[in-house]
C-alpha cells in the first residue's frame, strides 16, 4: 500500500522552479534513496513532503492512515545545532512534540517511547550527557532516536552519514537497514553516496536534468545516461 504518492510535483521558492515533473510512489516497507547533483532539489523535496514548503504545483498525498505529523525527520545538522546545550534525554523526548499537542507535559506513553528508542539506539548510558559533548556518530543516533519518537511508519533522512568516519558510517547504514527490515519502517534517504544507495535501497529517485524513479536494478542499467547528461557522473 502506498504511504506517499507524488504526482506532477513542482518544487521551488518564490515561484522559481528548482525541480519539476516528479512522479513517484513510496509503498510500506520501501527503502527509497534520493540522489542527484547539489542544488537539484533533494532537500527541498523532503521539506515539501513534511509540509515545511508548499509545492509550486502538483500534489503529495499520504495513505495507510499516515498523517503528515507522523513522519520522522532527521535533517542535515548545522554547526549551531551540533553545539546545542541540551541533554540527550531532552532531545530524544522532543521527538514526541507532535503527539503531545497542547499538553504542557509529556505523558507516560511518550516517555516510554523515548526510553525505548534510546535503548534501540544504545543511548541509555548517555541519557544525562550534554548533546554538544557527544561524537558525531553519537549525535546522529540521538537525532535518529528523536525521529523515531515521531513515527512508526516513515523516516525521512537527509544525508544521515554526512561527516562521519567510515566505521561509524557503516554502523549508521546498518542501523537504518535494521529499522527498515526488522522494524518495518519505510525509509526515504537523501544520499550523495551512490554506492550505498545501490547497496541498501530497493528504489531510487534521481533528480536532475533527467528524472528517474524505479528499482535499483533499473537505475543501474540506466546510470550511464545520467553520467552523460549531467556532466561527469552522479555523486
Amino acid at each position: 500500500m502506498a504511504l506517499l504518492t507524488c504526482r506532477d510535483l513542482s518544487l521551488g521558492y518564490d515561484g522559481k522552479e528548482i525541480a519539476g515533473n516528479l512522479n513517484f510512489e513510496v509503498n510500506a516497507g520501501d527503502y527509497l534513496c534520493i540522489v542527484g547533483e547539489n542544488g537539484s532539489g533533494k532537500s527541498t523535496l523532503m521539506k515539501t513532503i513534511l509540509g515545511l514548503n508548499s509545492p509550486l504545483s502538483g500534489s503529495i498525498t499520504t495513505g495507510d492512515g499516515l498523517k503528515q505529523t507522523e513522519i520522522g525527520y532527521l535533517p542535515q545538522q548545522t554547526d549551531v545545532q551540533r553545539d546545542f546545550p541540551a541533554s540527550v534525554w531532552e532531545i530524544v523526548l522532543s521527538g514526541c512534540q507532535n503527539s503531545q499537542g497542547l499538553r504542557p507535559f509529556y505523558n507516560k506513553n511518550e516517555k516510554a517511547a523515548a526510553k525505548a528508542n534510546m535503548e534501540k539506539m544504545e543511548l541509555t548510558a548517555l541519557s544525562g550527557r550534554c548533546y554538544r559533548e557527544l561524537s558525531g556518530g553519537q549525535q546522529q543516533r540521538v537525532l535518529l532516536a528523536r525521529a523515531l519518537c515521531a513515527t512508526k511508519k516513515l523516516l525521512l533522512l537527509d544525508e544521515p552519514v554526512s561527516g562521519l568516519d567510515p566505521k561509524v558510517t557503516a554502523e549508521m547504514y546498518d542501523i537504518i537497514k535494521s529499522l527498515n527490515e526488522n522494524d518495518g519502517i519505510t525509509v526515504i534517504m537523501i544520499s550523495h553516496d551512490i554506492g550505498a544507495a545501490l547497496q541498501y535501497a530497493n528504489k531510487v529517485l534521481h533528480i536532475g536534468k533527467e528524472i528517474f524513479f524505479g528499482s535499483v536494478d533499473e537505475y543501474t542499467h540506466t546510470r550511464d545516461t545520467f553520467a552523460h547528461t549531467e556532466g561527469g557522473g552522479v555523486k
